[in-house]
C-alpha cells in the first residue's frame, strides 16, 4: 500500500463498516477476489480498527447455514462473504433457506474484474474470463429484498447501511451486494464514510382496528384453533402466548412446525395433527404458517373466521398461497401477541364455557402424548425407529438448556421440548444440508447451550460432513450429531407413497432412486475431525450412547457422532 496512511483497501473497510452496524461474524469462502479483502484486514487491524470475526468457512452452504444457526439463537443478524459466482452458486441454497425462513443476513460475494489490464486488480488468471457473467445477482435476487453492485468505494457505507436497514425491517430476510475487484483494491479512509446506521430498520405493528376484530372473534369463539408453525417471536411473547392459551383454551397445533411455539406437554398442545380441530372450528388463527394445513385432506367450516398473523402474513414471496384470510395482522410476533393479549383482557370471558373446553383439550392432549410414547416404545429395536431415537433424546436432555436441530431427524412431539430456541426444523423451502452448519452457528452464539443436530444419513452427507467437523474441530464447537441412518432418502419413498398409497412402489421391497448403499463409515469421517463417534444398532443401547454423548460434549467441550441405525420407512 502506498500514499495516504489513513487509507485501506475497500475490501478492508466494508469489514470495519460492518462491525460499526453491529455484526459481529462475517462466514467466508474465499477465492481470487480475495485479495484486497486480505490485505485491507490485515491492514485495518495494525491500525487498531474494530472489526468483526472472519471465521473461515471451507464450503459456501455451509457458511450460509452457520449464519442461519448464528441468528436463530443470538438475534443479532450476522455477514456472508462469498467467492464470485460459483461461490454464490453453491450459497444459493443457504439464501433460499434464510428467505424462507425471514431468516437477515448480509450476503456479499466478490464478482470478476471486469477490466482486462490497466486498471490496478484487472484479470490476471483464465478464470477471470471463465467467472463472468451477464447478471450475477441473478442467482440470488428471487431470495433476497435488495440487491446490488458496489461501483465506488465511497458508496460502501451508504450501501452497507441500507443493506442492514431492509435486511433487518419487517419481514426480515437477506440483501445481496456484489464485489468487483478493481472497487475492493481501491483505498478509502474509512473515516470518510460518515457514521454507520445512517438507516433505521422499520418494523411493522398490527392494525389497532384489526386486533379488536380478531379479539372480539376469538373471544366469541366456541370451537377455536390455532396452527403455529414459526414459534411465538421473543422470550416475553413466547411466555405470553402460553398464557393467552391457557387462560381462552385454544388448543394449539404444530402442523410442520419449524420452530417451537409452546410446550410439546402443555395442555393445549394438541401434536402435529389438524384433524379433526379444523373441521370443527369456527375460528382459526393461522400464526406465522406458510402452510397451515393440507387442501385436499383438511377443509375448514365455510362460516370459520380465519386469522393470519405473522411478519409477512400472507406471504407475498409466494406465488402461489390461497389460504384465506378474513382477519390479517402484520408484525413481528414479539408484537402482535402482547397486542393481542392485551386487546382480549377487554373482551368478557365465560368462564364455565371455558372451563369445559380447558378440560376436553387436556384430555385429547394426555392422550396424543401417551400414544406417542407408546409408538415410541415399540420402535426400540434393531434397527430403531426415528420416534424412539426422539422420545430417548429427550429424555437424555431433560431440563439442560439445549437446542435440537432437526432435519429429517428427529419428530417434534415423541421430542420433548418446553423452551423457546430449544428446536428447530429444516425450513419449508427443503435445502438439505442446513442442519449440521446451522447448529454449528448456534453453539457459536452461546457456547454454554447443548446443540445437537439431527439429520438423515442423505441430509448429512448434504451438509458437507467434512468441512462441519473440520469447523466444529477448528473452533472448538462441542455439537453432537445424530445420524439417523436408513440407507435411504426415506422423505422421497414417503412422498412416493403418499402419493401413489396402492401403486406398484408402495408395494415392492426397493423403490427406484432412494437407495443410499453402500452407506459411509460415518464414524470414520467424524474421527478424522476428533470427533468422539460411535455407531449404535439396537434401541436399548441408544440412551446410554445419549448419556456418553452429552457428557463428552459438556465436559470434554469436544464434538460427537452417533450413527443411528434407524427402520425404512
Amino acid at each position: 500500500m502506498s500514499g495516504n496512511n489513513d487509507k485501506i483497501t475497500s475490501g478492508g473497510v466494508i469489514f470495519s463498516r460492518l462491525k460499526d452496524l453491529g455484526v459481529d461474524y462475517v462466514f467466508c469462502n474465499s477465492g481470487t477476489d480475495f485479495p484486497p479483502i486480505i490485505e485491507g484486514l490485515v491492514a485495518a487491524k495494525a491500525k487498531g480498527l474494530p472489526l468483526p470475526e472472519a471465521i473461515t468457512v471451507p464450503h459456501e452452504h455451509a457458511a450460509m447455514s452457520m449464519a442461519h444457526g448464528y441468528y436463530q439463537i443470538s438475534g443479532k443478524c450476522p455477514a456472508v462473504m462469498l467467492h464470485t459466482n460459483v461461490g454464490l452458486s453453491n450459497g444459493v441454497t443457504g439464501a433460499i433457506n434464510a428467505a424462507c425462513a425471514h431468516v437477515p443476513m448480509l450476503m456479499m460475494s466478490g464478482r470478476t474484474p471486469v477490466t482486462e489490464h490497466t486498471r490496478f486488480g484487472a484479470r490476471t488468471v483464465p478464470i477471470g474470463w471463465g467467472q463472468e457473467m451477464r447478471d450475477q445477482a441473478a442467482l440470488v435476487r428471487e431470495c433476497c429484498k435488495w440487491e446490488f453492485e458496489l461501483k465506488f468505494p465511497e458508496q460502501i457505507g451508504e450501501h452497507l447501511d441500507r443493506a442492514y436497514a431492509i435486511t433487518n425491517s419487517t419481514p426480515k430476510g437477506p440483501s445481496y451486494l456484489s464485489l468487483p475487484r478493481e472497487t475492493l483494491c481501491e483505498e478509502i479512509d474509512p473515516s470518510t464514510l460518515g457514521p454507520a446506521g445512517s438507516i433505521a430498520p422499520g418494523r411493522v405493528v398490527p392494525d389497532p382496528e384489526s386486533l379488536k376484530r380478531a379479539a372480539a372473534a376469538l373471544a366469541g369463539a366456541k370451537a377455536p384453533l390455532i396452527v403455529a408453525q414459526r414459534g411465538a417471536g421473543d422470550e416475553a411473547s413466547f411466555n405470553l402466548f402460553r398464557k393467552l392459551v391457557e387462560d381462552w383454551a385454544i388448543p394449539v397445533c404444530s402442523y410442520w412446525a419449524v420452530e417451537l411455539a409452546i410446550a410439546t406437554d402443555h395442555p393445549c398442545h394438541i401434536g402435529a395433527s389438524p384433524s379433526p380441530w379444523i373441521e370443527e372450528a369456527d375460528v382459526i388463527v393461522i400464526l406465522d404458517s406458510l402452510a397451515p394445513w393440507q387442501p385436499d385432506a383438511h377443509k375448514p367450516r365455510a362460516d370459520a373466521t380465519i386469522i393470519n398473523i405473522g411478519p409477512d402474513p400472507v406471504f407475498s414471496r409466494f406465488p402461489v398461497r390461497g389460504f384465506r384470510s378474513d382477519i390479517t395482522l402484520a408484525g413481528e410476533s414479539a408484537d402482535t401477541i402482547p397486542a393481542l393479549a392485551a386487546a382480549l383482557s377487554e373482551q368478557d370471558r365465560d368462564e364455565r364455557a371455558l372451563s369445559s373446553r380447558r378440560e376436553r383439550i387436556a384430555k385429547i392432549s394426555d392422550a396424543t402424548r401417551a400414544k406417542q410414547v407408546e409408538i415410541a416404545g415399540a420402535g426400540k429395536g434393531g434397527p430403531m425407529s426415528k420416534q424412539w431415537v426422539s422420545h430417548c433424546l429427550g429424555e437424555a436432555l431433560g431440563d439442560r438448556k439445549s437446542t435440537v436441530y432437526a432435519e429429517l431427524g428427529a419428530m417434534l412431539g415423541f421430542l420433548k421440548r418446553r423452551e423457546r430456541n430449544s428446536f428447530f426444523q429444516e425450513p419449508h423451502s427443503g435445502g438439505l444440508g442446513w442442519g449440521f452448519g446451522a447448529a454449528l452457528g448456534a453453539q457459536l452464539a452461546e457456547p454454554d447451550r447443548v446443540v445437537v443436530a439431527t439429520m438423515g444419513d442423505g441430509s448429512y452427507m448434504f451438509s458437507n460432513p467434512t468441512v462441519c467437523h473440520m469447523i466444529a474441530e477448528g473452533l472448538k464447537l462441542p455439537v453432537i450429531t445424530l445420524v439417523m441412518n436408513n440407507h435411504e432418502w426415506g422423505a422421497v419413498r414417503q412422498s412416493v407413497v403418499g402419493l401413489y398409497p396402492d401403486g406398484h412402489a408402495s408395494k415392492s421391497n426397493e423403490v427406484p432412486l432412494t437407495a443410499l448403499t453402500p452407506s459411509p463409515d460415518f464414524v470414520q469421517t467424524a474421527k478424522a475431525s476428533n470427533a468422539h463417534a460411535e455407531r449404535v444398532e439396537h434401541g436399548d443401547e441408544l440412551p446410554a450412547a445419549l448419556e456418553r454423548a452429552i457428557r463428552v460434549a459438556t465436559e470434554e467441550r469436544r464434538q460427537v457422532l452417533l450413527d443411528i441405525q434407524v427402520a425404512k420407512g
